[in-house]
C-alpha cells in the first residue's frame, strides 16, 4: 500500500507533534494493521513526564492496540486481510538464554514497542506475523486493546503457582490492580482483598470482584487483613502501587512462608525491610510483562465474560487529540482507569 500516514511524535516530555510519514512497506513475512484503538497506560504517563527509566526522545509511543489487517506479505500464511487482531509489542533478539528457553518477556536485549523502539501510534503499522494474535469474534476494538495489560495481569497472576482456593491481597487499585484483582478471581483465588487510597477506585474493584476493599488511609491494613482472612493471612500478596509505603505493608503483614509478587515497576530504589523478609522466609517473586500465552488466556477470560473490561474504560479521544488525553488524565487521575485513542473514528 503506497501513500502518506499521520504518526504521533513525543519529541521530549510533554510535547506531541504529527508528521506525515510513508505509509510502511510490508516484509514477506510482515502484515500491515490500519491501527484502531491505542490505550494510555502507566508507563506512557511516565513517559510523557519524563520519568520513565529506559526510554528516549524522540519517541513514537503506542503499545497497546488493536486494529484491522489490510495487507500480508508474500510468506504469510496463518493471517488474512480483514482479521482484526491485537499485536504484542516485544521486540526480543531470540538468541539469549531466556528467550531459548521461552522466556523472550526477559530477553537481555529487550525493547517494547512505544518505548525503545518505534511504537504503533501511527495510522497503519507493519509487524511481524508472529506478533499478531486475532481478536475472538465479538470482541470490540476497544476491548482488544486493553488485552496487553490484561495478559500483564494474568502473567502476574499465574507466578503463584496455584491460585485455587487461595487467598490473595492486591495492593493497589489503578488499571493494573484491578485487572489483577479479576484475573486472581478468574483463576481460581477464593477470595481477595484489595486496598487503595481512592474510595472511587475500591469501589470498582469490589465491583468488579473483589470480596474486601480497603481504603488504607481511613483503615489500618494490618487490622484489615485479619478481619478478613483471620490470623493466617494471606497465601499471596501482588504489589501494584509501586510505593516504599506498600512494600513495607506486604513484607511487615504477610504471613511467615507466604509470597509477595512485585508486579509494579519502581521509579526509584526501594527502601524496605529485608531483614524481615529474611526472617520469615517470605519468597518475594516479581512479574515482567508476559508471553504469548498470556494472551490467549486474556482473551479466554474475556470471551468466557469472566473478565470485564469496558467498565475500565475511562474516555476515548480523536488521534489528534493525543495531547489532550494525557490533560485529561493529569486532571482526572484518580476516576480515570483506561484512556483509549480512538485512531480510526468512534467503535462501530
Amino acid at each position: 500500500m503506497q501513500g502518506q500516514m499521520l504518526q504521533q511524535l513525543m519529541t521530549q516530555p510533554g510535547e506531541i507533534t504529527f508528521r506525515e510519514v510513508p505509509i510502511p512497506a510490508v516484509g514477506p513475512d510482515q502484515v500491515l494493521v490500519k491501527i484502531k484503538r491505542i490505550g494510555i497506560c502507566g508507563s506512557d504517563i511516565h513517559v510523557y513526564h519524563g520519568s520513565h527509566p529506559y526510554t528516549s526522545y524522540p519517541v513514537t509511543q503506542g503499545h497497546e492496540v488493536s486494529g484491522e489487517i489490510v495487507e500480508v506479505g508474500g510468506h504469510v500464511r496463518s493471517h488474512q486481510v480483514g482479521e482484526r487482531v491485537t499485536i504484542e509489542p516485544q521486540v526480543f533478539c531470540g538468541r539469549c538464554h531466556p528467550c531459548l528457553h521461552g522466556k523472550y518477556n526477559l530477553c537481555e536485549s529487550l525493547k517494547v514497542m512505544g518505548f525503545q523502539t518505534t511504537g504503533t501510534a501511527s495510522e497503519y503499522f507493519a509487524v511481524d506475523e508472529s506478533k499478531v494474535t486475532t481478536l475472538p469474534a465479538g470482541m470490540t476494538f476497544s476491548e482488544g486493546a486493553m488485552l496487553e495489560p490484561l495478559a500483564v495481569t494474568v502473567h502476574a497472576a499465574k507466578r503463584f503457582p496455584d491460585l485455587r482456593g487461595a487467598k490473595a491481597v492486591v495492593l493497589g487499585c489503578g488499571p493494573i490492580g484491578i485487572l489483577l484483582v479479576q484475573s486472581l478471581k478468574a483463576l481460581g483465588a477464593a477470595q481477595v482483598l484489595a486496598t487503595d487510597i481512592s474510595d472511587q477506585r475500591l469501589a470498582l474493584a469490589r465491583e468488579l470482584g473483589a470480596d474486601f476493599a480497603v481504603n488504607t488511609m481511613k483503615e489500618d491494613y494490618a487490622t484489615a487483613l485479619l478481619n478478613a482472612f483471620g490470623h493466617d493471612k494471606a497465601d499471596v500478596i501482588y504489589e501494584c502501587a509501586g510505593t516504599d509505603i506498600t512494600m513495607e505493608q506486604a513484607i511487615q503483614n504477610a504471613r511467615k512462608g507466604s509470597t509477595i509478587i512485585l508486579v509494579a515497576v519502581f521509579g526509584k530504589r526501594a527502601s524496605v525491610d529485608l531483614a524481615k523478609l529474611n526472617d520469615s522466609e517470605i519468597d518475594l517473586n516479581t512479574s515482567m510483562m508476559y508471553r504469548h500465552e498470556d494472551f490467549v488466556d486474556a482473551m479466554r477470560l474475556v470471551s468466557e465474560g469472566r473478565i470485564k473490561l469496558r467498565p475500565l474504560q475511562s474516555a476515548h479521544f480523536p488521534f489528534r487529540d493525543f495531547p489532550k488525553a494525557y490533560e485529561y488524565i493529569d486532571t482526572h487521575r484518580e476516576a480515570t482507569m483506561k484512556v483509549l485513542i480512538d485512531v480510526d473514528g468512534p467503535e462501530e
